[in-house]
């Protein structure tokens, strides 16, 4: 064998073992030190919704510490990491849903989260380089309560007029790009459904429509596109009546697609 036939014989062989043994991996993973290297911090910030005294409303902390201490802000935490290889932590969904339990008491299986999007700008946070993985989530309204948690003190705020004022951190502009998120969903998907109670009667569901997109709902327009989600298979008929100001009212609810995690 030649000298450029060993040469495409080591090269061949290379190749087919990868990118390195598993031996010669251990032993990097062994020796390498995380604190080596500048590492920013990561963290998770939930924009929590639903629908309360008719507006759109979201929940807000106000913090008892620096940085913003006194300021209102989105409920989140830091992602908690590991030391290691070994041990990296918890995965972002599993820090957001902890944050959401600690902050309202809810589950997975009580709300719609998703994840939003990651805001990293240099000098979102004064005390170092902190990058936040966004997330909403949407709360049915006879599922509401007070926010716990380690927060000074956490209310609910109607949305409307809130980006007048002044949020900690980028906190404001995380709120915006949840709300215009909700509401280009809010027709394509059955996310509605995390904003209405269990059962709800048409003029219902359409006030959550109008309320989600601050436009006015033309009524016959929305009993049509209403009729056109029974025929999908998104809504059905439920038991009972809710009684109105004329006469009793049907009542429907939406149905669980198989294979979509319940909301």
């Amino acid at each position: 064998m030649g000298p450029m036939s060993a040469t495409k014989s080591a090269r061949k062989g290379r190749a087919a073992d990868g990118p390195g043994t598993d031996g010669e991996e251990a032993a990097f993973l062994e020796a390498y030190v995380p604190a080596d290297f500048p590492r920013p911090s990561v963290s998770v910030d939930i924009a929590v919704f639903s629908i309360v005294d008719a507006e759109l409303q979201v929940l807000l902390v106000r913090r008892g510490v620096h940085p913003f201490k006194g300021a209102w802000a989105l409920p989140g935490g830091f992602v908690r990491v590991g030391d290691g290889h070994r041990d990296q932590g918890e995965d972002l969904d599993a820090a957001a849903l902890r944050e959401l339990h600690e902050e309202t008491g809810l589950g997975a299986s009580d709300v719609f989260l998703e994840q939003l999007g990651a805001f990293g700008k240099a000098g979102r946070d004064p005390r170092m380089r902190i990058i936040t993985i966004a997330y909403y989530a949407l709360v049915r309204p006879d599922l509401v309560v007070r926010a716990g948690g380690d927060a000074t003190h956490a209310e609910w705020v109607p949305v409307k007029g809130l980006r007048a004022k002044a949020l900690a951190f980028d906190h404001a502009e995380i709120l915006d790009r949840a709300t215009t998120r909700i509401a280009e969903r809010i027709d394509a998907t059955d996310i509605a459904q995390s904003l209405v109670p269990k059962t709800f009667t048409i003029p219902e569901l359409r006030a959550v429509r109008g309320i989600v997109t601050g436009e006015p709902q033309d009524p016959g327009n929305f009993r049509r596109r209403f009729q056109r989600m029974i025929e999908e298979g998104l809504i059905e008929q439920a038991p009972g009546k809710r009684i109105t100001a004329s006469k009793p009212a049907a009542v429907y609810r939406f149905v669980t697609p198989k294979g979509r995690a319940k909301a």
